[in-house]
């Protein structure tokens, strides 16, 4: 049985950094495509970042670009995303999927996409 479990979230002063994790059981995220989408209230769920199997080639939304890292650990079987430089705009529950499509000019999911629970993200002074 595939399990994510996101962690990482929290409250941040504008300007600051979160680094977010998943982890990942009954999957080894090396050879799978792992991306993480996010969700504001009244909003429809975005693609933030994506890292594909193998190579581990990288793409990142366009107002995420400078800001936002993914990377992977595959001895710990997790996904990270180091966000730095944080916006209000940026608040949002952030979700990992594994099963996606990353490619370098976008990331989604199919009928097969495998969500981790969320985590919260709240920008705000």
């Amino acid at each position: 049985q595939v399990q994510l479990v996101e962690s990482g979230g929290g409250l941040v002063q504008p300007g600051g950094s979160l680094r977010l994790s998943c982890a990942a059981s009954g999957l080894t995220l090396e050879y799978n495509a792992i991306g993480w989408f996010r969700q504001a209230p009244g909003k429809k769920r975005e693609g933030v970042s994506c890292i594909s199997s193998g190579d581990g080639s990288t793409y990142y939304a366009d107002s995420m670009e400078g800001r936002f890292t993914i990377s992977r650990d595959n001895a710990k079987n997790t996904v990270y995303l180091q966000m730095n430089s944080l916006k209000p705009e940026d608040t949002a529950v952030y979700y990992c999927a594994a099963e996606i499509l990353c490619m370098p000019y976008g990331l989604g999911y199919g009928e097969f996409v495998y969500w981790g629970q969320g985590t919260q993200v709240t920008v705000s002074s």
